[in-house]
């Protein structure tokens, strides 16, 4: 059994996470203690619950602790099941989160599946839906990891409300390692801010600040009025390169002008721009538990967070990889993750895990 102490590092719920995905994986129990205890409410949110039941579901898991406020969970995973499957987060809660926890088991299991998440898909502090589609969705295919993503109905913190659908198709036979260590020539990029139930113009002022201030060529902005439950605003500006592609976001509030919505986005994605890096942070943590299952690859990023260290270290306790990380200016990171299994073995084959993933 596998003990997580869930205080290290970042100490969030990404470390529950990543352990639930690559549980059912691996078939290996877990014990977590301590989880989210810094944290100012310590202990399993409805949202984190919402993620531990998604998973149970998916590969007919035994667990213990599995309620509000607990910072112990035992997770016992049997067989990882394709199939059609129905995950209500709840109002507030992150419907990307869940797709976060139970994508990576049945992306392997050699079956098509059907999802559908009814949730937030545009929430502050998680992947919203179209960085998930437009970005993360791409990359896992070069690994061989084939899904697509379309969004039903939009979903903004707190009232949520939004509708999500996910196909998951077979895995390639062999899984590829990829290299996006250098980004390729820069193809534009667009910026879409969405608004719901406050005034279009809010939108159409977000792309206009960022179109001006952006240090590279905004090629397409668009500024869209969405049905969605409850109020909400979001500023997504997306870089696409021959490579890879990357996404900066950011999520309108109260108090917040809409100037300081936009100034946020186009000030990360300009340093992300002068960099050279081929992938985002955002897409530097989650691009870990794909790369891992595949035996391996390496990405040039901006620094890598807490977040994307935390990761690490939970991916190597469940699968036998190893990650480097190596600063190769003031501003570029190199990232590699190598299988500890024998050189010979250049990638992780999808038969890998057909002991337990049926």
């Amino acid at each position: 059994m596998i003990k997580i102490d869930g205080s290290q590092g970042e100490g969030g719920g990404q470390i529950l996470r990543t352990a639930l995905a690559l549980s059912a994986c691996t078939g290996q129990v877990f014990l977590i203690e301590n989880i989210r205890a810094g944290r100012r409410k310590p202990g399993l949110m409805r949202q984190h619950l919402s993620c531990v039941h998604a998973v149970q579901q998916v590969c007919a898991a035994e667990i213990e602790g599995d309620a509000i406020s607990s910072q112990t969970l035992r997770f016992v995973p049997g067989q990882v099941k394709s199939g059609e499957y129905h995950f209500a987060v709840g109002s507030a809660g992150s419907a990307m989160l869940v797709l976060q926890s139970v994508l990576p088991p049945l992306l392997l299991t050699g079956k098509p599946s059907q999802l559908i998440l009814e949730g937030g898909t545009h929430n502050p502090m998680s992947p919203p839906f179209h960085f998930i589609a437009e970005v993360f969705v791409p990359t896992i295919a070069k690994i061989g990891f084939n899904c697509s993503c379309e969004i039903e109905r939009w979903g903004f913190y707190p009232a949520g409300g939004g509708r999500i659908s996910v196909s998951i198709l077979p895995t390639a036979a062999r899984l590829q390692k990829i290299d996006l260590c250098t980004p390729g020539q820069f193809s534009g990029s667009s910026v879409l801010a969405a608004v719901s139930k406050i005034p279009w113009e809010i939108a159409e002022d977000e792309c206009n600040t960022v179109v001006n201030a952006a240090d590279f060529e905004v090629v397409h902005k668009q500024a869209l009025t969405v049905d969605s439950p409850g109020p909400g605003n979001v500023v997504m500006l997306r870089l696409d390169y021959k490579n890879t592609r990357a996404m900066f976001c950011g999520f309108g509030e109260l108090g917040v002008s809409r100037k300081k919505v936009a100034s946020a986005v186009y000030r990360e994605a300009n340093r992300f721009f002068k960099s050279g890096a081929a992938v985002d942070l955002h897409l530097a943590d989650q691009l870990l538990l794909p790369m891992a299952l595949a035996g391996g690859g390496a990405y040039t990023t901006t620094e890598p967070t807490q977040h994307t260290r935390t990761n690490m270290k939970i991916i190597e306790m469940f699968l036998p990889v190893s990650h480097e990380i190596s600063q190769i200016d003031a501003k570029l990171w190199k990232l590699q993750v190598e299988s500890k299994k024998s050189a010979s073995d250049k990638n992780v084959s999808r038969e890998t895990f057909d002991t337990r993933i049926g």
